[in-house]
This record gives structure tokens, sequence and C-alpha cells, in this order.
């Protein structure tokens, strides 16, 4: 007995050296896993503007709206749209008569869904402020083929696959106008409460649009035409620019007073607020690398890292160009697009403009390409 006591003693030896090389081993991997983490967040981060095109023209702009497979980015321009390959940065057309014109929403889905002439090319619907209706035309020859009368003032406009329907944001009637895509006909309103700004689908029949003068969310059945919720943004204001994390269900709402706003799209929860740069006007969300962006007026953009559904990291504030507020997101190339121009005088205020805008120089109008180094 007293001989086997040095080979147990060996073995008690041995096993408890394994156990503390395991050990080692998984703190080694946790170690390993959490600076690979951060190292990607961090490689995440390196993003500048690597191209840029001078598109010329002249008036000012409003939101942008990438085709992504059709590889076609429309710009309104104020009475005008502009359809630019991002890829070169050429103009391939445009399209005239849309007065007052502020956002473009596409549905190329009905290339495939249908089989008569107009709708195999697809369609696009346009939003004409100042003519208080949507102009519809057809993808393929860039032809006005109707219109639909929409509440006082459309601005976003934004398209529901789960409803079939278009809806146009009206600014002066603070209400939505939903449009059939199938007919182009207006089929109902919904009154909002306040004046909407951006809006985005979850695929399911929900619309989320941001409510500007009252700080809020707006959540609408797109079927039924009612508003099911009304979320609270504090301390955001102003919300403008929104955009989705269907995925995880979340929201990104662009608030004036430089803050993004994270939502929880089912329960409405503010999950947190994180510091963008001023003057933001779009907001996006790129699902493969995981990162929320605001495009600011003060020439910025801002990209957010999702560290997890719960918990978000500001990367940087990638310089931009002055103006460049609005901005489009490209699934394919991961590559952030967005406009502006030079400048010169601001006007003196008025009775009617009392917050006039800064004049546009002549043919400095640009497209910038922001994506990694």
């Amino acid at each position: 007995m007293h001989s086997q006591a040095p080979c147990r003693a060996a073995e008690k030896g041995k096993l408890a050296a394994r156990l503390c090389f395991q050990v080692l081993g998984m703190i080694a991997v946790v170690c390993s896993c959490t600076s690979m983490s951060q190292g990607q967040a961090g490689a995440a981060a390196k993003y500048q503007v690597i191209q840029k095109y001078v598109l010329g023209g002249d008036a000012g702009w409003d939101y942008l709206t990438l085709d992504a497979s059709a590889r076609r980015l429309y710009i309104a321009r104020a009475t005008r749209v502009m359809i630019v390959d991002p890829d070169s940065g050429k103009l391939v057309g445009e399209i005239a008569d849309t007065p007052g014109v502020h956002g473009i929403a596409v549905v190329p889905e009905l290339r495939e869904r249908f089989s008569n002439s107009v709708d195999r090319t697809g369609k696009g619907f346009i939003s004409c402020g100042r003519a208080n209706n949507v102009a519809i035309f057809d993808m393929k020859t860039l032809a006005i083929t109707g219109h639909a009368k929409t509440g006082d003032g459309p601005d976003a406009i934004t398209y529901d696959p789960a409803s079939r329907r278009v809806f146009a944001f009206n600014g002066r009637s603070q209400d939505a106008t939903a449009i059939d895509v199938n007919s182009g006909n207006p089929v109902g309103t919904i009154n909002l409460g306040g004046k909407p700004e951006f809006a985005v689908v979850d695929g399911t029949g929900r619309v989320y649009v941001n409510v500007e003068n009252t700080s809020e969310i707006a959540v609408l059945d797109a079927r039924k035409l009612t508003v099911l919720n009304r979320w609270p943004l504090k301390p955001c204001e102003e919300p403008t620019g929104l955009a989705i994390d269907v995925k995880n269900g979340r929201l990104f709402s662009g608030c004036s007073n430089k803050l993004m706003a994270i939502v929880d799209t089912t329960s409405g929860k503010l999950i947190t607020t994180l510091p963008i740069g001023g003057g933001v006007d779009a907001t996006g969300f790129d699902p493969d690398n995981q990162i929320a962006f605001s495009s600011n007026g003060d020439g910025t953009l801002t990209l957010i890292h999702q560290d997890s559904p719960d918990k978000y990291t500001v990367l940087e504030n990638v310089e931009t160009a002055r103006g460049a507020r609005t901005s489009a997101f490209d699934p394919k190339t991961h590559n952030i697009y967005l406009v502006t121009a030079q400048f010169g005088a601001t006007p003196a205020p008025t009775a009617e403009q009392p917050r006039p805008r800064p004049s546009i120089l002549p043919d400095t109008f640009l497209l910038l390409v922001v994506g990694k180094k």
C-alpha cells in the first residue's frame, strides 16, 4: 500500500496539470474571441470617401433611392429625377415634370409578377410636393404613365410589399396616402396627428414613420390603414431619417439634436441613444457589417456598430462634405451614396422664407461614394 502512494500522487498531479491547462485554454479562447470582436468593430470603422462624381445641374435635392439589382440611383432634384449609374457615376436618364419632388419608391418585383407589357418593366412612384400627387413611371422607359392624388405636400414615400401598397407621407396635411401598386389608385388616408418624415417597412404589413413635430414613431397597419401605436423618442427631438434592422427588430431614428434613437420594433422600447453629427436627414443600416449610420449636413457620416441588438458603439465620424445630408445604402457593394454641392451666400430672411438656405453654385452638384479604405 505504501508503495502505491507516490503513483497516486503523481496521477493527481498530472490530473491537476491537465485541468490547469484546460482552464488556461478556455481563458485564451475567451480572450481571443473578445479580441476578434473588438478587432472586427475596429476594422468596420475604416471608411472614407472613395469616389466623387460631378453631376452638375442647378436646383436643390432631397431623397436618394437605390435600385440595387438594376444598378440605378434615383436622385430627387426639385422638378425632376436624375437617374445615375452608381458604379460609374454616369447619368443614364431623367424624369421631368415632377414639381417639388421629394422621394422615389421603386417596385421592381412587378417585372416578374405580371405579364402585361407595362408591369413587366416595373413601376416607380414619385412624390411631387408642389403638385399634391404621386407620379407613376415605367422603370424601363422612364415615361410617366399616370398620377395618384395625395394629401397636401407629399414628401417621403415607401413601398410595402406585404400589402402591395405605396405610402406617400404628406407633410402639410399631416397624413399618409395609400396607393395600390396594380391600379395606381389611392385606396385610403391615415391621419398621423403630426408632420411625417421618413418611413420604413418590416415586410409583415407594418409601416413605421417618424413624426417630426411630436418626436414620435407612428406604427401603421398597412392593410387596415390604421395607427397601431405611437412611441415617444425623448430625449430625441425632431426625428427625420429612419432605418430598420428587420432581423433583430430595431429602428434607427436620426434626430435634430444630434442623437440617434434605437427602438425595439415589437415593444416600442427605447433601447439607447447615441451621439451623431449635426443636420441629419437620413439614416441607414448595413446588416452584414452590423453598422447603422447617419448622413449629416455638417459634413460627417456617423457610423455606429451594433455589438448586439441592445448594445451599440460609435465607431467614427467620416468626413464627407457640407450639405451631404441625404444618403442611400448599397447592399451589393456595402457603399454609401451621398450628394451635395458647393454653396454661395445665404439670402436674407423674408416672411415667406424665414430660414433661407444658402444658394447653390451652378454645376457643382456631385455624388460622393463612401466605402471601406
